[in-house]
């Protein structure tokens, strides 16, 4: 049984027939140009948008979940990754675990080893970097120990070496059986980490398969219109304009 699976999701006319399905150990990446749909997409397993359609769980589905239930099984690192007050970092983690309704202290000093933050874990959220805050927000998505964890472009404007942190750190996660739904924009990336990719335009999913079977040169070109080259039998792959 999937750890969460879609059957014709749609949300007004930002999203039309969207199906997949994620097992334990996966990684799917939703690709596509701004506006597809990829954070649309999201909101809708988080229950932040009205949707028509199917959202299971292990063949249940989500509707009979209650609001923690779901909050327990599917956790989102959102886009936006700033704090309106003056919080440490732990303080900031320990909010992932509201869902459970504890402050689990080895948890959260899990997630934050996980997330490669634990030197600075007194120190205040607002005074990091963008790409120490993108970890400490990733960190408190995993101390809630989801089955399903939801990144929403988690390496938009952060360098080439905390993209490869954060994007290792969720790989590390799913292959603790976990599930991860990334949405990228960096084709390269999406091809190295996601086991699946879902490319999407205007709405609607125009193919789901591996990296092999979606990122092919002439099916980006219609998507994106624009010419690429991709390499994916270099070690990492590359996807590139020409």
């Amino acid at each position: 049984m999937a750890l969460i699976s879609t059957r014709s999701l749609s949300v007004d006319t930002r999203l039309t027939a969207v199906s997949i399905e994620l097992q334990q150990g996966e990684m799917l990446g939703l690709i596509g140009p701004n506006g597809a749909g990829k954070s649309t997409f999201l909101h809708a397993l988080v229950g932040l948008e009205n949707y028509t359609g199917s959202i299971e769980s292990d063949d249940k589905a989500l509707e009979t979940f209650s609001r923690n239930q779901r909050a327990r099984l599917i956790g989102l690192h959102p886009q936006t990754i700033n704090s309106a007050w003056p919080m440490s970092v732990s303080d900031v983690v320990s909010l992932g675990r509201l869902p459970w309704g504890d402050s689990d202290e080895v948890a959260v000093k899990s997630a934050m080893q996980l997330a490669g933050i634990t030197d600075f874990a007194e120190r205040r959220v607002d005074h990091l970097s963008g790409g120490e805050r993108a970890r400490v927000w990733l960190a408190r998505a995993l101390a809630g120990k989801p089955q399903v964890l939801l990144a929403d472009e988690p390496v938009a404007n952060l360098d080439i070496h905390f993209q490869l942190s954060v994007m290792d750190v969720l790989k590390h996660y799913t292959a603790q059986q976990h599930g991860v739904i990334v949405a990228l924009h960096d084709l390269s990336l999406a091809a190295r980490y996601c086991d699946k990719l879902c490319l999407l335009k205007e709405g609607e999913c125009v193919a789901l398969g591996t990296p092999d079977e979606v990122l092919v040169e002439s099916l980006l070109q219609a998507v994106y219109d624009v010419d690429v080259d991709v390499d994916l039998d270099r070690i990492p792959p590359v996807v590139l304009p020409k």
